[in-house]
């Protein structure tokens, strides 16, 4: 995950989404391998530097809120603040009420959580992941026990937060929910499977798309970035995951003409790893914002390829289109 992402995790039941989110936070310890969150090792840190890390670094959100019965909404919010001896004691009640207002419960403050509903009691349990504002907030199954209207509500909350910088690691069983994030993950028997490879290409086995996710290496273009040149040969295969691209070729008479504008889940370079020789068109990021792809180095490519004759037939035709286009357009500079 990058800084600023919203990542929507989904997958059948006991396919290990829980479990992750657990390995992330430091709930549970992995039997083998590494949890890195940024430059911390979370599976070395001892129990208490676990916790104090977890409180400054990561705000959890629960499906069933988790929130202490005995203390009221305001308490609930300034014990994260206290536990990791963050602001004075005049600070913590102000930083609480502030995200009480945030999430429109200023009102509840006094109140037990027993006298709230559950998307009260839900909005206040994201008020409190916020306390310290932590960098990265990990939520499992936010919206699950909450009626479509109150999803709705937290949802909107969680994208006003990725605008303002939070990134966000979001469990969910709800698909149409899970469209709308900066990126989905499908979890199967504990692998990842990256949604818009299995979207972009139908034809690849489960066990196809697991190792071609494997290899997946995700990549932020600036505004404008050259991730293509015409003339210059590459050897990675990209889909866009957000944002988008556009592809120019050089025209007979020396000057650039737009061929096509590439959004989230289309793809490029596969011409020069598929015909060989140096690329034929420039594929440069849009210029509205940062534009993220996945790129597939040639290996990895050329086994997706060789293992489904399907996507072999696919890219084969989508090359051939291209190719054509961008003949015309050199040649011409004719609308393609």
């Amino acid at each position: 995950m990058d800084h600023g992402e919203f990542v929507t995790v989904i997958g059948k039941s006991g396919s290990g989404k829980s479990t992750l989110i657990n390995m992330i936070t430091g709930i549970d310890r992995p039997t083998g391998g590494e949890v890195l969150v940024g430059d911390t090792a979370v599976h070395k840190l001892n129990e208490g530097r676990l916790a104090e890390w977890r409180g400054r670094n990561i705000g959890v959100i629960f499906q069933f809120f988790q929130l202490l019965p005995t203390l009221t909404v305001i308490e609930n919010l300034m014990l994260p603040m206290d536990f990791c001896r963050m602001y004075s004691l005049r600070e913590r009640r102000e930083r609480a009420m502030y995200l009480l207002e945030q999430v429109d419960l200023v009102d509840q403050a006094r109140k037990l959580p027993s006298a709230l509903s559950g998307g009260q009691q839900q909005r206040v349990a994201i008020a409190r992941a916020l306390a310290n504002d932590p960098p990265i907030l990990v939520a499992d199954e936010p919206t699950g026990n909450l009626d479509s209207k109150t999803a709705e509500t937290i949802f909107q909350l969680f994208e006003r937060l990725v605008s303002e910088g939070k990134t966000i690691l979001m469990v969910t069983h709800d698909q149409d929910l899970a469209q709308r994030a900066t990126r989905t993950i499908i979890l199967s028997d504990g692998e990842i499977i990256e949604e818009y490879l299995a979207e972009t290409f139908p034809g690849l086995t489960e066990d196809q798309l697991i190792e071609a996710t494997r290899h997946l290496d995700m990549k932020k273009c600036a505004p404008g970035e050259v991730i293509i040149q015409e003339g210059v040969s590459h050897d990675d295969f990209y889909i866009v995951t957000r944002g988008y691209v556009d592809v120019h070729v050089q025209t007979s008479d020396g000057q650039q003409f737009l061929v096509a504008r590439l959004g989230s889940g289309q793809y490029f370079g596969e011409i020069a790893l598929l015909r060989g020789g140096a690329s034929r068109a420039s594929v440069r990021a849009g210029t509205e914002g940062p534009v993220y792809v996945a790129a597939l180095d040639r290996e990895a490519f050329e086994r997706m390829v060789a293992g489904s004759q399907a996507t072999r037939q696919e890219l084969d035709q989508v090359a051939r289109e291209r190719i054509e286009k961008n003949i015309a357009a050199a040649q011409g500079g004719q609308d393609a």
